[in-house]
């Protein structure tokens, strides 16, 4: 069974608690992301979405230099590397979430996507039930 350590993205570019919303924006387009962890040192503190620029920040008409902690996500749903990919898909499904920062220590080492669980074979329809689950959950909402 493949764990997140197999498929996580480990290279993830991350934002201070200084920084401002502004500079995360460039780092999403530079990136082609649309989340960055924000994290003191490797300590994550939360991540900021392209949603949450828009919602928290745009539509309430904040200045660029606002800082992210101002929009940030902190109520945190995380991964280990040695969760299993299926126990990952339940989780990012149950909790309607796209991407899954993988923690250890409280320290974040990578990041998971249902894209990057999606290109892993053994788990295609796993991937397939947690996007349309997601989705389904999401239009009610709506």
């Amino acid at each position: 069974m493949k764990t997140l350590r197999d498929i996580m993205t480990t290279n993830v570019d991350t934002c201070s608690p200084q920084d401002s919303i502004y500079e995360t924006a460039v780092k999403m387009k530079q990136d082609d992301v649309g989340v960055i962890p924000v994290c003191e040192g490797k300590k994550l503190l939360g991540v900021i979405t392209d949603r949450d620029i828009v919602i928290r920040a745009v539509a309430e008409k904040k200045q660029g230099s606002t800082k992210v902690t101002d929009v940030m996500s902190s109520r945190l749903i995380t991964g280990s590397p040695d969760m299993s990919v299926e126990e990952a898909s339940k989780l990012m499904s149950q909790d309607q979430i796209r991407r899954l920062p993988i923690v250890e220590n409280s320290d974040l080492v990578g990041i998971v996507s249902l894209g990057d669980i999606a290109v892993h074979k053994e788990s295609d329809s796993k991937a397939g039930v947690a996007l349309s689950e997601i989705s389904e959950q999401r239009d009610q909402l709506q």
